[in-house]
Formats: C-alpha cells, structure tokens, sequence
C-alpha cells in the first residue's frame, strides 16, 4: 500500500468511525411507566418516530414516583408519565421547562369473579372502595409510588379509608407482576385499562368496575430543563416530545390496538 492510499484508506476509517459513533449517539433515555411498556405501546409507536426522525428511544419503565426521581437526578433525556399533579410540580420545581397533555385512558378496579365485596353493584368508585374495605376482601396494591399507586391512595382518601390490615397488600411491585400476584390470590386491584386488557394471566379475575370520571387517566410528556442538566440530549429529546404531540404522532397513539381495542386516547393541547 502506497502513502497515499494508505492515507485515503485512514480518511475512509475515519469517516465511518466517525458516523458509526454519531449513529450511536442518536438516541434519548426515555423513564415511562410499566403500563405504557406492558400494553406494548411502545412497540407499536417509536419504529415510526424512529423511521421520521432517525432517533432511537431506549425505554426505562418504571413507576412515575421512581421516573420523577430519574429525571430529577438526570439520568434520563424525556419523561413520559401520568401523574398530572406531580408534573406540574416538577415543572414548578425547575426540573422541567414543559409538560404537555399526549394521551388518557382510565382505571378499572379488577377482582375475583364471584366478587365477594359485590362492588359490581356500586355506582360510584368510592362506593366500591369503601365495600371492598368493609367486607376486608383482600386487595393487592402496588405500593410503589406509581401513577396508578397515587392514583389508588387518593381514591382511598376520597372513600375516607385508611387501608391497612391483612387485607391490604402491599407489593411494592409494578402493574403486571402486582395482577398475576392479585390473580394468584383472588384479591382485587386496581389497574389501568391497558395493562389489564394486555395481560394474558386473568385466572378467576374479572373487570367488575368501570365507567367512574374519577378513574380519568392521563398521560404527560415533559421537556427536561437544559439549565438543570446541560448534558442531555435536549434538542434529540424536544424532537420526541414534539413529535409525541404532532398529528404523526398522535395518530400512532390512535392506531394502536390490543385485541382490537384502542387503548390509548390521543388528547393533545
């Protein structure tokens, strides 16, 4: 090999070494929660963000609490999640310079199917909290600082329980481990929608409450604070949370279906 092909040949390596490397760079962390993850969502959605824009997303799932304290900490590029409250305050907090509305959907309380708190029968969500917590009917709660977990808390709350006892569990874990867990011991619990319609495991458990305004679930996307953490790939990320709301992207949200059932609204502002 001459000098100059050898010199040519060290561009050339050095050119793809170079794209290699920003290929490589092309992608954002992205803390979501388990049921966005369970339900396959993502699946169906970041192939056609990643086709558009060439960014990958490589997905934590988490519950909410533990995606705050990720994005707090900085060790993710996006948040994806549904705890509007605590959205707003991470924005107020400084870690995050905007949120917007992506998408709903709604909880539903699950149980045995012979449904021995007869919560079936209730009309409202905190009817059927309160029977459940009578008639101590065991019930599985995630008890991990998720969305849905704070959810259940403040449901509770609204009932006017303090649940506690040996009815009450608390697993620590997230949606669907905490189903199976519900299914092995025909226990209630409270899920989103999506997650139960996903998961493959019901056993005796059935859908016995639904329809309640107060089980409204919504999900948010947040732009992270490049004055708080200067080292995460801002400008990859806002093309994500953009996108997340664009008629692109709210479209693959509408599109995607379990058993053909839509499981998540897009509701973009």
């Amino acid at each position: 090999m001459n000098k100059t092909t050898a010199l040519i040949t060290a561009g050339t390596l050095g050119l793809t070494f170079s794209a290699t490397l920003m290929a490589a760079d092309d992608y954002i962390t992205l803390a979501s929660t388990t049921s966005t993850e369970n339900s396959g969502l993502f699946d169906a959605i970041i192939p056609a963000f990643s086709e558009e824009t060439g960014i990958d997303v490589h997905v934590v799932a988490v519950g909410t609490g533990q995606a705050f304290e990720i994005g707090r900490r900085g060790d993710a590029d996006s948040l994806l999640v549904h705890d509007t409250a605590g959205e707003e305050k991470f924005v107020a907090d400084g870690y995050a310079t905007e949120r917007l509305n992506v998408m709903y959907n709604d909880f539903v309380i699950v149980g045995p199917s012979d449904d021995p708190a007869g919560i079936s029968d209730s009309e409202t969500v905190t009817d059927a909290m309160q029977r459940i917590a009578e008639s101590e009917s065991p019930f599985a709660s995630r008890g991990d600082d998720s969305g849905t977990n704070r959810a259940e808390l403040r449901l509770w709350e609204d009932a006017g329980v303090t649940p506690q006892g040996e009815w009450y569990r608390e697993l620590g874990s997230g949606m669907g481990p905490t189903l199976n867990t519900a299914a092995g011991m025909d226990a209630y619990t409270f899920t989103d929608r999506a997650t139960w319609v996903a998961f493959d495991n019901p056993q005796d458990l059935t859908l016995l409450f639904e329809g309640d305004e107060a089980l409204f679930n919504q999900y948010g996307s947040l732009l992270l604070s490049a004055e708080r953490h200067p080292h995460l790939k801002h400008d990859l990320a806002a093309q994500w949370h953009e996108w997340l709301v664009s008629e692109q992207g709210q479209q693959a949200i509408a599109d995607f279906e379990v058993d053909g059932q839509q499981l998540f609204f897009p509701n973009a502002e």
